[in-house]
């Protein structure tokens, strides 16, 4: 009897892989071939996602039958994130190379825990993070490894900052815990990203033991304060976090002002660059990260600015040792740690480690430093342009400098009271979202609501940002006179 191609039994069939990479290879290529021009999010993608909540079957419909369902509803509900259109956040898009990579990355299924079992992903991994080193100018920060973004890179660099701070303690505390021992003092400005705040929490040291130094309420580091935290400790030691890239804005940190009071008190820096770091890559920026080159730990996402799959991110550490002791992890069964072959689940927080470094290795192969220079000033440029847009329209103001990628502003046409600010820009935000064409987000700026597109997808062209403030002034006008009207 010959085996039928697609199964309904619940066992997997080995044919109907040509069928499954067929189908998905057609729809890919018709959905790539679209994606300048489709909305970020259609109109009917809140109901095609629901449309999927159903009991689980008793009988599977086969490998086909279930990709077929899922791309005739699933693309409807999906949001077009690595389109030129999608603002919102900090969303980079798949290029060419690390689309093809991350296919095969899946196909290959390799496991990222040590060279015994995947000698290419292990080996590039190191090589990526060797070429990271060389693109950033950071050659001192020897350690490292890949994670699933900025937040779990912020959790390695800051776990190996409580290695070191427990260590001056006379405390191994990835053995010991933290119990019994003073708070850990942790300074940081205004900027701090909640992703920094929250792994503080995980870590044990608390997100109350955040000391923010700001001088306003837009965040901005207050350094004399910042100061006179350090020297009331009397030399004891602190952890110190630098942002390089907040959130709202993309403003910086004095990050080499701040690496001269760290290094005066003894305490640890560390340097949260999600996107921000990419400053470093072109002359234009690079003064805004002068002195992130002795931080005791770096991060930066792969999926913002180096345009790779989601997920992916970036931890650098100084002292490589903090990590094997801090993340120390064996077992009889297991690679020994100490072998001359790297274990990378032995020196990072995850074990089951997907292979990563394809796509980053890829990409940076295919496009080398002067590609990645090429786009980050090329949204520099569309960043400006944007400004530059926002300046000439009588109904939009600008709210801060642009010194990288981020254009923070708000709809505010003439004769509306500073009061009603506010509610109009926050319902234009919603606005936005549900009309699809575009997609930003909103935030609080200082005391104020405002949209804060970032610019980082490779796609992204002058003419996006040119249609990008005619929605804006077409929706906030929509939004005004339904307003009037409620009233």
């Amino acid at each position: 009897m010959t085996t039928p191609p697609t199964s309904v039994d619940g066992v997997p069939r080995r044919e109907e892989f040509a069928e499954v990479l067929e189908l998905v290879t057609r729809t890919a290529r018709s959905y790539l071939d679209g994606l300048d021009e489709r909305p970020v999010r259609e109109p009917g993608a809140r109901a095609a996602a629901r449309s999927f909540r159903a009991p689980l079957p008793e009988r599977g419909s086969g490998a086909a039958a279930a990709l077929r369902e899922l791309l005739d509803r699933g693309l409807e509900a999906s949001v077009a994130s690595s389109g030129p259109r999608c603002f919102h956040l900090v969303v980079g898009g798949n290029t060419p190379a690390g689309l093809g990579a991350d296919w095969l990355t899946s196909v290959l299924d390799p496991l990222a825990y040590a060279w015994v079992v995947s000698p290419l992903a292990v080996e590039l991994e190191r090589v990526v993070l060797d070429w990271l080193r060389e693109l950033f100018a950071l050659p001192e920060l020897r350690g490292g490894v890949i994670t699933t973004g900025a937040t779990m890179a912020n959790f390695v660099g800051l776990c190996a900052a409580r290695q070191w701070w427990g260590e001056r303690q006379g405390v191994d505390v990835a053995l010991r815990g933290l119990a019994g021992l003073p708070p850990v003092p942790v300074f940081t400005s205004g900027y701090v990203h909640s992703s920094a705040v929250k792994v503080l929490g995980l870590l044990g040291v608390g997100r109350a033991s955040v000391r923010r130094c700001a001088k306003d309420d837009v965040g901005r580091v207050d350094l004399a304060a910042l100061e006179r935290g350090l020297r009331e400790l009397g030399g004891k030691p602190a952890l110190v976090i630098a942002n390089a890239g907040e959130v709202n804005a993309g403003d910086f940190d004095p990050i080499a002002e701040m690496a001269d009071l760290a290094r005066a008190h003894g305490a640890w820096l560390h340097v949260d660059g999600a996107f921000g770091l990419f400053a470093r890559v072109s002359p234009r920026t690079a003064a805004l990260c002068a002195g992130i080159e002795r931080a005791d730990s770096v991060t930066v996402d792969g999926h913002k600015w180096l345009n790779l799959p989601y997920d992916c991110g970036f931890a650098l550490v100084r002292d490589p040792s903090l990590l094997a002791r801090a993340f120390v992890y064996d077992a009889a069964y297991l690679p020994d740690p100490d072998d001359e072959e790297p274990v990378l689940g032995s020196i990072g927080p995850e074990s089951s480690r997907r292979g990563r470094a394809l796509a980053a290795w890829a990409t940076l192969r295919a496009y080398g430093r002067a590609g990645v220079r090429a786009w980050v000033e090329g949204h520099l440029d569309l960043a400006r342009l944007l400004a530059q847009r926002v300046d000439e329209a009588p109904d939009l103001e600008r709210l801060a400098e642009v010194p990288l990628c981020i254009v923070c502003f708000r709809y505010a046409p003439p004769g509306v009271p500073e009061g009603e600010l506010d509610e109009l820009n926050r319902r234009l935000g919603v606005a936005l979202l549900e009309d699809g064409r575009f997609y930003v987000g909103t935030t609080r700026y200082g005391k104020r609501t405002a949209l804060r597109p970032a610019l980082v997808n490779w796609r992204t062209r002058a003419a996006d940002v040119e249609q990008f403030v005619a929605v804006v002034r077409e929706l906030g006008a929509r939004v005004r006179s339904e307003l009037a009207a409620a009233r």
